[in-house]
Formats: C-alpha cells, structure tokens, sequence
C-alpha cells in the first residue's frame, strides 16, 4: 500500500483514490515567459518518478499539468522583446515541451493552458459571485471574499487575522477585505484581454488552475502537486475557490517538492543564477539530473552543484557497470555466488517497494538497486554467464525504467571501436611477449582518452567511460 506525505494534514497516509484504480493528478506548470531552469526540470522529474511508481502499482493515473500563458511577466517580457505575447508564449511552450522529452518525462495526459480556457474560467468567476464568495469591483475587477471561506489558510496553516497583520499589501479601497484576492483583472491598455460579465479583462493567477483543473478532472481530484513555494498563496486560494464553488473538498492529497538550490541559495532569476534546462543538457545526460532527485527527498532542499551532479554522475555508471555482458569465454561461477545473486534479486524487489511505498523514498529505492548492481558485477566476476546474469540483470533494468532511468552506455563511434579492439588485440599480443611496460602504456593511454579495460584469466574487456 503507498503512503504518502500529505501537506494539508501534515503526515502520512495511505493512497486511497476516488475511483478504483485510478489517480487523478493536477500539477502546477510554469509560466512560459523565458526558458525553463533545472528547478522546473526538478519538479517535473519529481511528478514523473511518482507518477511512473504509482502506474507501476497497477493504477491509471490521469495527469494533467497546465500552462499558464496569460501572466504580467509574459506581458512584460512581450513589452521588453517587441514581440505578441502569445507567440512568446507558444515559442517557450514548445521549448518546455522539448525539455521534457529531452529529459525522458512522460507527456501530462492532459495539457490545457490559460488562454484557451477562458469560457470555463469566466463561468466559474460567476459562479462564486452567484455563491456568495466572490463580487465585483467598480472598475470591472473581481475579487475573492476570503472572510466567506470557514477554514481558509488550512493548508498553509496560516490565519486571516495574523496575515492581515503582517501583511505589506496595502489595503485597495474596492476591496472588502485586504487579503481578498483577484479572480478577474480589468482590461489595461496594451494588454490582452477577453470579454466578461464584468467588461474587458484577464483573470487572475489562482482562478486559472481551478477552472482548468474541474474542466479536465472533475469537482474532486486524488493529488495536487507542485513546488512547495505555491503552498501560499497559490494552492491556498486554489483551494478557497474550488471547495467554495463546489461544496466539496477538492484535492484528496496535497505533495510539494523542495526547491533547487544552488550553493545554498534559491534558484531564481532575481539572483542571477539560473541553469537552463538547455544548458544543463549541453553538458550532463538527462540521467544525471534524474539520479541527482532519485538521492535524495522529494520534500527536502536539492543542492545543484558540481560535486552533487559528479555524484549522481559516478553512481549512474555503477548502475550501468552491471548491465554489461558477461566476460569472454567463461564457464560458470559457482553455485554460492549464483545462489547470493538469486537472493539478492528478492532482496532488492521487496527492498524497492518498500521504501517507494513510503512517500516515494528514492534514496532508499536507489540504495536497494545498488545492492543488486554489487551482487551481479560479484557474480560476473566469478564467472557466471549472460545466462546466469539474466534474470537479475532484467530486475535492475525493470527497477530503473520505474524511475525513469535510460542507462545508455557510453559508446564512440562505429571506426573508434573498431579502432580500440585493434589495439586490445596487438596488447594481447604485447603481453603474451611480456613487454609488460608496453602492455601498461597502452592501457593508460586508452584510461586518458576514456575507454577503461579489465583484464582477466579469460581475457580483456573494454568500455567507454
């Protein structure tokens, strides 16, 4: 049975999901006004490898993740490039949508975007008017009445009273309430804008995720999902909208992920340090950003470094290491070490589901594969062969496609491996003359361009790190 973390109640719980065998997700997209960092990537990732665990439990998951291309930073942005908004927009909602297959991250089942649900966003602005929780503003604004909502602030676990005191926002005189906030914005000059009830305008953030989310979903979802730097005000108002509009609650269970960090920092545009998703694949396989998440939490902090991603990096092509063939011309290793890699296998099965059972622990997960990948280099370096390694071979990559790992084995070309086995062919040679310092200086050379061999009784092997 999966538990997961809920953030609404603040402790685990077991998945029991609306409809039999199936999840029905929301997870919040960007805003598409510039290129997407490796903190969107981390979240994305996050969702998958949940998403992917769940499906690998027997459910269906319906996944819908929304885009959010009607905001003032896309307007902004349009402003500063000379640009139409909705072609800036469309140009980073296909660069996003590269981003993830270039990551390997299964397409949302469901993709709907800001601009294109306004029926559904306006209907559901009149809605709460209708309802009570919600007027209209001289200038044609639309707000939220936050004192109509009983428990708001219980995902935050904030209260009205204190956040009005604390508050900076300075209290607009169309508003009831200072912490009311906008679901209908007036149209601006130069600003798109659509035709409402309440004269030309846009909607506000929060408005959007909740009309989107009924229009794809239904009034009652298994899992919202998103950074945790949307708990407030974001989810809160999500919140506050939708169970006022239906009367029920909204979303079973609320998952956050913890944000990515660099040297200790926030990873923001305000700070002047962010890594594009682009740039990060010019350099590293799309496996190293997935090993850098599957390390540690999804709840917690990820620090995004060199040595964390040289990290994620070397632990990859241990996980590799134990999906190479057996060695040249062997027999078969003895039945102790055949038995020890048999039990592993069980081992590391129950070991997995385990900890991916617990709120999706892939540190714990990842530890349980890697007892595996010893267990089968042991045995391959006994002597077992392709045969004998098969089956444990097979879990490991089972296991690995859970989370969403491709371990491609590093390779050169067609003529440089061709190249290499002609040199390990005239070593060979070289060591049968025992020229041993010649022999050594090959392999070094080799060890500089980065091919790796190992030699053994039965002969050389080679591979590209």
């Amino acid at each position: 049975m999966i538990r997961l973390y809920n953030t609404l109640t603040r402790k685990k719980e077991e998945l029991q999901t609306l409809e039999p065998g199936i999840v029905k997700m929301y997870v919040c997209g960007p805003t598409v006004y510039n290129d997407a960092h490796v903190g969107h990537a981390m979240s994305a990732l996050v969702f998958d490898i949940i998403r992917r665990y769940i499906e690998y439990r027997g459910y269906a998951v319906k996944h819908v993740m929304n885009y959010t291309d009607v905001d003032d930073k896309i307007i902004n942005r349009a402003n500063q490039t000379g640009v139409d908004p909705f072609v800036l927009s469309q140009r980073y909602i296909d660069d996003f949508d590269q981003n993830l297959t270039d990551l390997n991250i299964q397409p949302a089942t469901a993709r709907p975007r800001v601009s294109k649900s306004m029926p559904q966003i306006i209907a559901f602005v009149q809605g709460l008017i209708d309802k009570g929780h919600a007027y209209a503003a001289s200038n044609g604004d639309v707000y939220f009445r936050v004192l109509s909502d009983d428990d708001y602030g219980k995902l935050s676990a904030r209260k009205l009273d204190d956040m009005q005191a604390g508050s900076r926002i300075e209290v607009e005189e169309l508003k009831e309430h200072p912490m009311d906030f906008a679901l209908w914005k007036s149209a601006k000059p130069g600003e798109p804008s659509w035709d409402s009830p309440w004269g030309k305008g846009r909607p506000g953030w929060h408005i959007e995720c909740s009309a989107m989310n009924l229009a794809e979903l239904g009034e009652q979802i298994d899992i919202h999902g998103g950074g945790n730097d949307l708990i407030f005000p974001h989810h809160e108002n999500e919140i506050a909208q939708s169970e006022s509009f239906t009367g029920k609650q909204f979303a079973r269970y609320w998952m956050h992920n913890g944000m990515l960090q660099l040297s200790g920092e926030k990873m923001s545009k305000s700070l002047g340090n962010i890594v594009s998703i682009k740039e990060f694949l010019s350099k590293r396989e799309a496996d190293v950003m997935r090993m850098l998440v599957l390390n540690g939490s999804y709840r917690a902090p990820l620090m995004f470094n060199e040595e964390t991603l040289d990290g994620a990096e070397k632990g990859l092509e241990r996980i590799v290491t134990a999906l190479r063939p057996a060695l040249p011309a062997v027999g078969h290793a003895n039945q102790g070490a055949l038995n020890a890699l048999s039990t592993q296998v069980e081992l590391t099965k129950n070991g997995y589901l385990s900890a991916m059972d617990d709120d999706f622990n892939t540190a714990g997960a990842l530890g349980n594969l890697f007892e595996l990948v010893r267990a089968i280099n042991t045995a391959r370096d006994a002597g077992a062969s392709g045969l004998e390694l098969q089956h444990a071979q097979a879990t490991l990559r089972e296991l690995a496609q859970v989370f969403g790992l491709q371990l491609k084995e590093k390779t050169g070309s067609e003529g440089a491996d061709k190249f290499i086995n002609l040199l390990i062919e005239i070593r060979a040679e070289v060591r049968k003359q025992k020229l041993w310092q010649l022999s050594d200086q090959i392999r070094d050379r080799l060890k500089e361009l980065g091919v790796t061999i190992a030699d053994s009784k039965e002969g050389t092997t080679w591979r590209w790190e």
